[in-house]
């Protein structure tokens, strides 16, 4: 994933001379996450879309809306840390997704 892995270098091309909270308020988001995706950690899954919007780029996630409502289902957010790559950070992410997916399939088929 190509985005997530560039994402503080977007971030940081987009704003340009633009002053980071003046930025952060566009985006709906704090400056201190802002800066913080800015240095390479990335965001909780609302503030990724949220940066991703203010990118114009297509978010791949699965829709928030279908998790709110839904108690005990996993949601998958890394930091990023020197232990954890961003590949395996992210093939875990989509491990994650895939097996939760595969889940709430079951749970439907069984009703």
């Amino acid at each position: 994933m190509e985005i997530l892995e560039n994402l503080g270098r977007q971030v940081a091309e987009k704003r340009g001379a633009q002053g980071i909270r003046a930025a952060a308020k566009e985006i709906g988001i704090s400056h201190a996450t802002l800066s913080r995706v800015e240095r390479g950690f990335l965001p909780d899954l609302e503030n990724y879309k949220k940066i991703l919007k203010w990118l114009g780029v297509e978010s791949d996630s699965p829709p928030q809306q279908q998790h709110e409502s839904k108690p005990g289902v996993a949601q998958v957010h890394f930091r990023k840390k020197a232990t954890t790559s961003p590949e395996t950070a992210q093939a875990l992410a989509e491990l994650i997704l895939a097996a939760q997916n595969a889940l709430l399939a079951e749970g439907r088929q069984g009703k």
